[in-house]
Order: structure tokens, then C-alpha cells, then sequence
């Protein structure tokens, strides 16, 4: 997502970031009072109201089983039913009048500075769908004693689908995602977007004023940035919900909040149901209550029909996943790089990527191919944004040298997961030349060395096993969980469709 502020945006900055505005006090804005008598923020939803509306993403759910391109699914189908209602609402939906509400009694100028607002925000097309402002004075602008009464939109449920790896939870968040009918959706890979709000939050404390000597100023810049996104959006359809740093599981509720009190409307799929988010994590006691949070906005479909529709029969693309030891196999991968390399129109040379003001090099590319080896992505320090970065400019990608993983490498086996959830989700084409099998890429054998120095440790802290289990910093239950995303994933990225949808030299 762009950063962008308008002036409406930086004008509300200060107001929110300063404790002396008596924030707290105040609540958080006076248009952002719940409705009366309600206890949630958002809109439970209805059933549609006629069979025509109920059945457009079904309808075409079962297009895509008759074409052969979807297999049956009764979970899937009971899913998309629900979508439909949210689609529906989202049509005619729009948050502005919620994070930018007109004062109870104002006057009619006032009245017309908002429309102007609007104007400025909305396409025209948009803004009589969208406004709900209705004048109650016909004799002028007489000051406040003329008021106005504005009906603020109520935010419907969003969704928060999960289960096991290869249900089709992204598949369904796409189809509802490509249906709807609103300018101000967004579509992202939380690992992606959680970059773009720490960009945001460091460039927001970064346009502060400097501190004064003596003087300390408190301020908090997440709920500026909730604003400032939900300025742009109005529905943000979340792929991969899924929480393993410290540093987002901490901000997360409080941003969340504010994205819902703004109006934005959340769709997000997820391996774990709500109760089981950052399991196990540092500090999770601090994390809780976000899933309060979560589960109040969001209504939750489970989606566990026992298959893995990635693993099922598809028509391969060809031999994409080599074994070292298989014969002459690094020559077979050498091969296919200079067959791709041929198409480019470019040499093969070094490419030095610039991220976050750091420079990351890339021994081999050519074009829009990188043939880079598992020690270059997944043993130098890189995380999502560098994998980001290489996703945009590179539509194939070999990896070579990729070691059985074991356990006590988790550092590795986190950034391999990372950087196919990237590549995946932005359909990346992969070729993989590896010491094991797929099935047995991740192996949870007996404890290495620096294990079994880091289980010497717990029993010298006395720690029960209760304990050391929750201690994430020795286990690699998350990483374990995570994987079998990775296999599954990697196992679509060799089929056929995936590897034509990831030509771009046809885009």
C-alpha cells in the first residue's frame, strides 16, 4: 500500500498523537461514538434478499467444478454463501462518513466544507452512494442553531476464514475479493502489509517535531496510521494471517482497533483459528486481547475438509524439484536456467537490489530469472521485505543447494517460509534443487549439538517441561506448523497453471 496523507489526514495527526489532547478522555473522536444501545461496531449480517444476489459466487463456484478447474466441496460452497451476503453490503458501503464525520450541529457551511471533502476524496460517480448527510435546514446558513443530523454508517462483520493447508481459504477470499464492487478494497499478504505499517509508523515519528531539552512529549503513531490506511481503504482482504514477530504482536490489537473504529471492513485467512494466533509467543499475555478484538469484528468460518486440493492430481509443468543426488541433476537445473536465460533480453550478471537503504546482491540473474542458491536467501540476514523486493523484479526464481532443514535450524526454515509465502502470493515461478525430498524437506530428527546445549540450559534454570515448551526461543513448533504450508505450496507451484499464470512476459 502507498503511504499517502492528505491534508485531512495530517491535520487530524497531531490532534490523535499528543496525550495533552486528553485523548483517552475524550475518546477517540466524537464520530467515532457507537451506535446507541449497541455493544459491537459493526453490522451482524442479513440474508440477502432475493436468490439472484444469494447466488452469484456460487453460481460461479459451480462453473469452476463443472470446468473441471474446482473440485466439489460442501464447506467451500456453505462459504462462499456467506461472502455473498458480505459482498452485497460492500457494494453500496463506504467508511468515509465514519473517520471523517460531520460535527451533531453544525452549520451549513460546515456543510459544505464536507462535501468538498468528499469531492476531494470520492470520484463523483461514488459520492451520493456514499454520503449520508442529510440537511434538516431550508432557511440558509443561520450558524449552529440551524443543525444538521448525521446518520453514520454502521461497519458490517468481516471474515476470518481458517484451516488446514490446501482447504481453498485463499481461493475463496479471491473469488469474494474479485467480486466486489468497491474502488476502495485492497487485497494483501499480511507479511506485507505489517512492512508497510512499520514504514509508516517510523516515517510518521520520523516528520515529528524534535523533543525539547527537559521536556517529554508521549505519543503514540498507530492509530494516525490506522487513519491514514483507512483513508485509502475501506476493505483490506488479508492473505496469510499469521502472527511470529514480537514486534507486530504487540501493536496489533491497538492498530486493529483503530481500523475498526474507522470503518474498515477486515477478510482474512489464516492456517490457525483466532485462540491459537501467535501460540506459544513472547509476551502473548500483551497479545490476548487482540483476539477479543478480532473475533468482535470478524466472523469466523472453519474450513476443515481433510484435503489438501494442492496435493490432488494436477498436470505438472515439468521436472521443477530436483534432488542433488539424483544423476546429473545440477546439470539439468543449469540447463533450464540457460533455456529461461535465452528468452531474456538481458545478459546473466550480478544484481544488486536496494532495500530499505541496504544492499542485497544476487550472484546470477538474467532478465527477470535469479538463480541464487538457499545460502544466499535464507542464511544472510533477510526477511519479507528483501523476499518483496525480489518477487517484484523477478518472475522465476532458482534455489539451489537447499539442505534437509532440521529443527535447531529455525532461522533458515522461517525465512524459507517466508520467502515462499511471498513468491506464492505473488506467483513467483520456483525451481528447487534440494539434499531431500519435499516430503521430508523439513526433518524433526534427533537434537543436534546447540539443542541439546539449549536443553542443559532449561534443566539448569530448573524450568519444568511445561514451561520450556512454551519458551518459543527453543522450540520450532511454529516453524513446524508453518512448513506444511510451505510443502503444500510448493507442491502447486510446480503444476502447470501456476507456471503459465507466472509468465509475466505475456502480462
Amino acid at each position: 500500500m502507498a503511504a499517502h496523507a492528505s491534508h485531512l489526514t495530517t491535520g487530524c495527526l497531531l490532534r490523535f498523537i499528543l496525550k495533552e489532547t486528553n485523548l483517552s478522555k475524550r475518546g477517540l473522536c466524537a464520530g467515532f461514538n457507537r451506535v446507541r444501545g449497541s455493544s459491537s461496531l459493526c453490522t451482524p449480517l442479513s440474508a440477502p434478499c432475493c436468490a439472484h444476489e444469494r447466488s452469484v459466487l456460487v453460481k460461479h463456484y459451480d462453473s469452476l467444478v463443472r470446468s473441471a478447474s474446482l473440485r466439489e466441496d460442501a464447506q467451500q460452497r456453505a462459504a462462499l454463501s456467506q461472502l455473498e451476503q458480505l459482498k452485497r453490503v460492500m457494494t453500496d458501503y463506504n467508511n468515509i462518513p465514519i473517520y471523517l464525520p460531520l460535527p451533531k450541529h453544525s452549520s451549513l457551511k460546515s456543510q459544505s466544507i464536507y462535501d468538498s471533502e468528499l469531492d476531494n476524496i470520492l470520484k463523483s460517480k461514488e459520492r451520493e452512494a456514499c454520503r449520508r448527510v442529510t440537511v434538516s435546514s431550508p432557511e440558509g446558513d443561520k450558524g449552529d442553531n440551524n443543525a444538521t443530523h448525521k446518520e453514520t454508517p454502521k461497519p458490517p462483520c468481516g471474515f476470518y476464514i481458517y484451516g488446514d493447508v490446501g482447504t481453498g481459504k485463499t481461493m475463496l477470499m479471491d473469488l469474494f475479493y474479485s467480486f466486489v464492487e468497491n474502488s476502495r478494497k485492497k487485497r494483501v499478504h499480511f507479511n506485507a502489509f505489517m512492512l508497510d505499517v512499520h514504514k509508516r509508523i517510523h516515517k510518521l515519528k520520523q516528520s515529528l517535531p524534535k523533543r525539547r531539552i527537559g521536556k517529554m512529549t508521549i505519543y503514540d503513531p498507530i492509530f494516525p496510521v490506522a487513519m491514514e490506511i483507512a483513508e485509502e481503504t475501506c476493505l483490506i482482504c488479508f492473505d496469510e494471517f499469521q502472527v511470529v514477530d514480537i514486534a507486530d504482536a504487540m501493536i496489533l490489537k491497538q492498530l486493529f482497533e483503530g481500523l475498526f473504529k474507522c470503518g474498515v471492513v477486515v477478510v482474512a485467512t489464516s492456517n490457525r483459528p483466532p485462540e491459537e494466533l501467535y501460540k506459544n509467543g513472547l509476551q502473548r499475555a500483551a497479545f490476548v486481547p487482540f483476539i477479543g478484538v478480532l473475533k468482535k469484528h470478524c466472523h469466523t468460518i472453519s474450513l476443515n475438509t481433510g484435503k489438501d486440493y494442492r496435493t490432488l492430481e494436477m498436470e505438472l509443468a515439468g521436472k521443477l524439484y530436483y534432488i542433488s543426488s539424483e544423476p546429473d541433476a545440477e546439470n539439468a537445473v543449469n540447463t533450464l536456467f540457460e533455456e529461461l536465460a535465452y528468452r531474456q533480453n538481458d545478459v546473466t550478471r550480478p544484481r544488486v537490489l536496494n532495500v530499505l537503504g541496504r544492499e542485497v546482491t544476487l550472484s546470477r540473474t538474467c532478465g527477470t530469472i535469479a538463480d541464487c542458491t538457499f545460502q544466499e536467501l535464507c542464511e544472510r540476514p533477510l526477511g519479507a521485505a528483501d523476499y518483496l523486493e525480489i518477487a517484484r523484479l523477478f518472475d522465476t526464481v532458482i534455489i539451489r543447494n537447499v539442505p534437509q532443514l532440521r529443527v535447531g535450524m529455525k532461522d533458515q526454515a522461517r525465512r524459507l517460509i517466508t520467502l515462499i509465502d511471498n513468491f506464492y502470493d505473488r506467483k513467483v515461478r520456483v525451481v528447487m534443487l534440494a539434499h531431500a525430498p519435499l516430503d521430508r524437506l523439513f526433518d524433526q530428527g534427533p537434537m543436534t549439538g546447540e539443542e541439546a546445549r539449549d536443553r542443559l540450559m532449561l534443566d539448569e534454570l530448573s524450568l519444568t517441561d511445561e514451561a520450556s515448551r512454551r519458551l518459543t526461543l527453543f522450540t520450532a513448533e511454529e516453524e513446524t506448523f508453518a512448513f506444511q504450508r510451505t510443502v503444500s505450496r510448493l507442491t502447486e507451484m510446480q503444476t502447470e497453471q501456476y507456471w503459465v499464470r507466472g509468465d509475466r512476459s505475456k502480462k
